[in-house]
């Protein structure tokens, strides 16, 4: 049985000697055995060996190696290789030993000093010119065998032999994408050649795909997933010193091609069909195009439709749309190596789309010189129909019609120089596009441009210098600049650096916030040393800058104030009431005076405007009144000094009420009126006086007067017994001022006089405490009727009358006696 089976096989039934030889069993396997005895009666118990035996041939020492052969030599080395035994003696070869003998010589000497499995080596450190025979043995565990058959006496020069190639590969190969490759061959040559991979002149490097195997006499390149970029051509080099050899092998490695380039284009686009049309694939999958697939689809539905699949132009015809429904297209490339992936189209309407081109862009102008100007335009969509012209059309900004650029046809280019220019002229220009079907709209008009030359930066400002100064600011002045770089002077800008610094700062940020040749520059500190320096711009930009001679300290410059008066600043200012009263003087002096206004040597009203500038100063009064007038002073003071002007200014208007109304001779018929003139003329002189009466019993003014120059009147035809009031007003060039009236009315009668005495006064009776009078009417009553009679007593011997009473009748009581 196997020593690692329990069960037991039997050998043999029939044996009668005391040995038995087994056949069949493995070499390598270990096995026991047992034997029994049998008679008649049977089989007697079995005996087992007591170890397991290992069964393998008998182990003697190893044959001698075979095929001992010389694979090189040189001046001090010999390279030596041999096979194995046939038979290692039934153990494994421990080790090789190699002998050398020089010729000459009756011993072999052992070259190998330590255990040598490998069954090739190179023996060195050999004498040129020398001539050896070598020889070697096999070693196992029972001991080293029989040695090899010597080899031929070799003498140690170098072997010269050209390289030899003999290739298992033809000169093209054709791989598919992801398949391996290989490129084999042998070669020969003395010394060893050198082996060089070539991919186009490139040297093959290494990687996780590409593998180079080379042993002395083969060489091999093997690629392993081979992409496309495999594709070229291999040159393998054999080199040595004596020369050198080569090989070449075209390798294609083939796919399907990549997708079509897009987009797709749609040439022409109809209700029930359309032409599109697309580019060949970058790469072709190095083989040649067989033909595209072309499929439609309804984007309503999912389903896409063949169209052709036959087609090897770059264009097709889709036919059997439906009028007014979107499709996309879907287009693949094949070659005999498979189909591409699809290139998709955008979407697309089915409908009849010719019609004239859409207006182009706002065009753009260019190189403009003084009698021409290059226009271009961006190509607008053609409406369905190829463009073949452009209308180029120009206009002074002034006018109102078009006119052609030229009668030429402009095609394909989107520019066009456009000649015969006025120079000076402003003009703006438009293009249409024309196709088959028509002119289609003109583009907006590009903006307005002046004929003439292209503008370059100006020279430098002239004679620039500081003309005055302040604790905080200097004045600066200049010229022109000689040249304008024919474009207009935008403006200037101004820069200073302080004495001892390195940068300068900008005093105004935009040239055109200086468009004269002037500017204060202000924010400077007191008592520093500035340099200026100043530039001209226009459209091209800065010129080089000019400077001002000389530093500048900044500091006051004191000049006394000094008042230049305006007209309006006479000694007398005349101003109609209602109208802008106006007083206003240039002002100088450094540093610029604190300016003061004065009425009357009090403020001015507050309704009054005053503004200050850095030149001079101004009053202003709106809707002025007769209060306005007066005499008005300006003061200006600084450091240096003061100066004060006035002028008295009259507020014409209309005069005041006249004063002192008084009416005297009072008849049935009339009365005598008497005034004063007006306080106020108005400023000018009263002309007439207009006086008016009125019934008291009236509402209304009548005029008994208008044109009197006198300060009295006499008031005629009153109505005798009517009251009657009166007023008078004066006028002057101005208007009518407002009237004085009488307080109280009066009544038109003639004047009335003391009656006389009454006639025969007598007591006619006495009492002791009062007495009984009576008396006759006087013989005048005064021009009026008696309204009462007063009675009187006096003590005899008394100076003083006492007044008693006033009584209607002829008769009176005196009591109280």
């Amino acid at each position: 049985r196997e020593a690692d089976h329990r069960a037991w096989t039997p050998v043999t039934y029939t044996v009668t000697r005391q040995n038995a030889t087994i056949q069949g069993l493995i070499q390598g396997k270990a096995y026991f055995f047992r034997i029994a005895a049998e008679n008649i009666i049977g089989i007697g118990p079995f005996t087992e060996t007591t170890k397991e035996i290992l069964i393998r041939d008998p182990i003697t020492v190893p044959d001698r190696p075979e095929d001992l052969e010389v694979k090189a030599v040189t001046k001090n080395s010999v390279t030596l290789t041999w096979n194995p035994p046939k038979y290692n003696g039934g153990s494994d070869i421990t080790m090789y030993v190699l002998e050398s003998r020089l010729i000459g010589k009756d011993k072999f000497h052992k070259v190998t000093k330590e255990k040598m499995l490998d069954r090739k080596f190179t023996v060195e450190g050999l004498k040129e010119g020398d001539t050896y025979e070598f020889r070697v043995s096999a070693c196992n565990i029972v001991g080293q065998g029989k040695p090899s058959f010597c080899t031929k006496p070799i003498t140690c020069k170098d072997e010269i032999a050209p390289p030899t190639l003999d290739l298992d590969f033809r000169d093209k190969l054709i791989v598919r994408v992801g398949e391996a490759f290989s490129l084999t061959g042998r070669y020969s040559g003395k010394p060893a050649p050198k082996v060089t991979w070539l991919k186009d002149d490139i040297v093959v490097k290494e990687d996780d795909r590409i593998k180079i195997k080379t042993t002395p006499s083969t060489l091999c390149l093997g690629v392993l997933k081979s992409v496309r970029e495999d594709t070229g051509k291999y040159c393998v080099t054999v080199e040595n010193s004596t020369g050198s050899r080569k090989g070449f092998c075209q390798v294609n490695v083939v796919d399907r091609p990549s997708p079509p380039v897009g987009p797709v284009i749609f040439d022409e686009v109809f209700k029930d069909h359309m032409v599109v049309s697309w580019k060949p694939p970058l790469d072709d999958g190095g083989s040649e195009i067989t033909n595209y697939i072309i499929e439609k689809k309804d984007t309503h539905k999912d389903l896409w439709m063949p169209v052709t699949s036959a087609t090897v132009k770059t264009t097709c015809k889709i036919p059997k749309l439906l009028e007014g429904r979107e499709y996309q297209i879907r287009i693949y490339a094949e070659n005999l190596y498979g189909i591409s992936d699809p290139l998709i189209s955008d979407e697309m309407k089915a409908k009849d789309r010719f019609r004239v081109p859409d207006a182009p862009e706002q065009p753009i102008i260019k190189d403009v010189t003084k009698d021409s100007a290059v226009v271009v335009w961006n190509k607008p969509y053609d409406g369905g129909k190829p463009i073949t012209n452009y209308i180029v059309e120009k206009k002074e900004t002034m006018a109102t019609r078009w006119v052609k650029a030229t009668k030429d046809p402009i095609f394909p280019g989107t520019k066009f120089k456009v000649p015969d220019l006025l120079e000076g002229c402003q003009y703006e220009f438009r293009v249409s596009a024309e196709n088959e079907i028509g002119v289609g709209d003109p583009s907006p008009p590009s903006k307005p441009i002046f004929a003439r030359d292209p503008i370059a930066k100006p020279s430098p400002p002239v004679n620039p210098e500081a003309v005055d100064k302040t604790k905080n600011s200097v004045d600066l002045s200049w010229q022109p600049p000689r040249h304008d770089g024919n474009g207009k002077i935008i403006g200037y800008l101004i820069e200073y650096q302080k004495v001892g610094d390195e940068g300068w700062k900008q005093a105004n940020l935009t040239a055109d916030s200086c468009p004269e040749t002037n500017y204060k520059v202000t924010g400077l500190t007191e008592g520093l040393t500035y340099k200026f320096r100043v530039k001209a711009v226009n459209a091209a930009g800065e010129s080089d800058p000019a400077h001002v001679p000389d530093p500048v300290e900044v500091k006051d410059r004191l000049e006394p104030p000094e008042l230049i008066l305006d007209a309006n600043m006479a000694r007398e200012q005349h101003v109609k009431a209602g109208d802008t009263l106006r007083l206003s003087a240039v002002i100088k002096g450094v540093p610029f005076p604190k300016v003061t206004w004065k009425k009357e040597d009090h403020e001015v009203s507050p309704k009054a405007d005053i503004e200050v500038t850095g030149v001079g100063s101004k009053l202003e009064i709106r809707n002025t009144v007769h209060e306005d007038g007066g005499m008005y002073s300006l003061t200006v003071e600084n450091p240096a000094g003061s100066k004060t002007v006035s002028v008295k200014v009259v507020v014409l208007d209309k005069p005041g009420p006249p004063r002192n109304l008084k009416i005297s001779d009072v008849r049935s018929d009339s009365c005598y009126l008497t005034w004063m003139e007006p306080e106020d003329d108005g400023g000018s002189v009263i002309t007439n006086y207009v006086v008016e009466r009125k019934d008291v019993a009236s509402a209304q003014w009548v005029a008994i007067s208008s044109s009197s120059k006198k300060r009295s009147h006499m008031a005629k035809y009153l109505m005798e017994g009517t009251q009657y009031l009166f007023r008078v007003a004066a006028e002057n060039q101005y208007g009518r001022g407002p009237y004085v009236e009488t307080l109280k009315p009066i009544k038109a009668i003639d004047p009335l006089h003391p009656p006389g005495p009454p006639k025969n006064l007598h007591h006619v009776d006495v009492d002791k405490t009062e007495v009984s009078l009576v008396w006759n009417r006087p013989d005048r009553d005064g021009g009026a009727e008696i309204t009462g009679y007063l009675v009187e007593y006096q003590e005899d011997g008394a100076d003083e009358w006492t007044k008693f009473q006033t009584v209607p009748m002829l008769d009176c009581v005196v009591t109280g006696l």
